[in-house]
């Protein structure tokens, strides 16, 4: 009884995972790029056991090999990099990118130990950005949180507040006009990600180079390359005045919440009743 209650409890931990990583997918639905999580099971390792071979006279109880498993456990968990459907907004700072391996790159501030802040920088899909008055009377490109939106060479993109319209061109170039006439471009900078299941992903979908990349001994060029070069450059698809949506699809999500939470019930359903039954046992007199 007591390997039944402890088998079923492991089981437990590992669906309440997985419910988990369902919730994170519906509470995402609408969060734009963001790209849905799929978990997959897998056996823990059989426990066997041997028959004493010196008892031969004793008559046979069981097979001379028995095989107890010890429950089910998260064997790997996959992320649908497939692009979502595009949301037209008519917005001038809304950008949608149009090729499923291409990212935004934004600049953050994470706190270290010690209260230090490090740059870094993240790889987004989601491109509705926003014009951010500065003191000396510029505006900077940044995103929904304030964090910059970057240019080539990891340049931040600053411009005039007297501007009146923004616009992008094939290859990425970000158009500003002014009420003189006068045009100033900036070149945003796009990351192709090969390898994403080699990156961190952050809570809202953006990715990050992990800390422990150096000790993977895996060549950066191969998982993540910055379209720098014309050929790269006229690769890049982007549109503006559009947002791309999250991948999730709902119906599919609920369907496996209401899955996962039988499995959940069933094993703890059965730490119940393997409590009753010692109970039981206990009572014999």
């Amino acid at each position: 009884m007591i390997r039944t209650m402890v088998t079923a409890a492991n089981t437990m931990g590992q669906i309440q995972q997985e419910l988990d990583i369902i919730g994170h997918n519906v509470a995402n639905v609408n969060t734009h790029g963001y790209k849905a999580e799929q978990a997959s099971f897998q056996e823990m390792l059989y426990q066997q056991f041997r028959n004493d071979k010196g008892d031969t006279e004793a008559p046979r109880q069981s097979a001379l090999g028995i095989r107890y498993g010890v429950g089910a456990m998260i064997g790997h968990s996959k992320v649908n990099w497939k692009q979502g459907t595009t949301q037209t907004t008519d917005r001038p700072l809304d950008f949608v990118l149009t090729e499923p391996k291409q990212y935004f790159n934004i600049r953050t501030m994470n706190e270290q130990a010690g209260g230090r802040n490090v740059q870094d920088i993240v790889l987004t899909r989601k491109g509705n950005f926003y014009a951010q008055p500065e003191n000396d009377g510029t505006m900077l490109l940044v995103n929904e949180e304030g964090h910059p939106v970057l240019a080539l060479g990891d340049q931040l993109i600053r411009f005039g507040e007297d501007f009146q319209s923004l616009s992008i061109k094939d290859g990425g170039e970000l158009q500003i006009q002014f009420g003189n006439g006068r045009i100033e471009t900036h070149q945003l900078q796009i990351t192709r990600v090969d390898r994403p299941d080699l990156m961190k992903r952050l809570p809202a979908g953006n990715l990050t180079v992990p800390d422990n990349f150096d000790s993977l001994n895996f060549p950066i060029g191969e998982v993540l390359t910055d379209l720098v070069t014309p050929g790269e450059r006229g690769a890049i698809g982007i549109q503006q005045g559009a947002l791309e949506m999250s991948n999730v699809q709902l119906e599919k999500e609920l369907t496996e919440l209401i899955n996962t939470q039988r499995s959940y019930q069933m094993n703890a359903r059965t730490v119940t009743l393997a409590d009753q039954m010692l109970g039981i046992i206990n009572n014999v007199r």
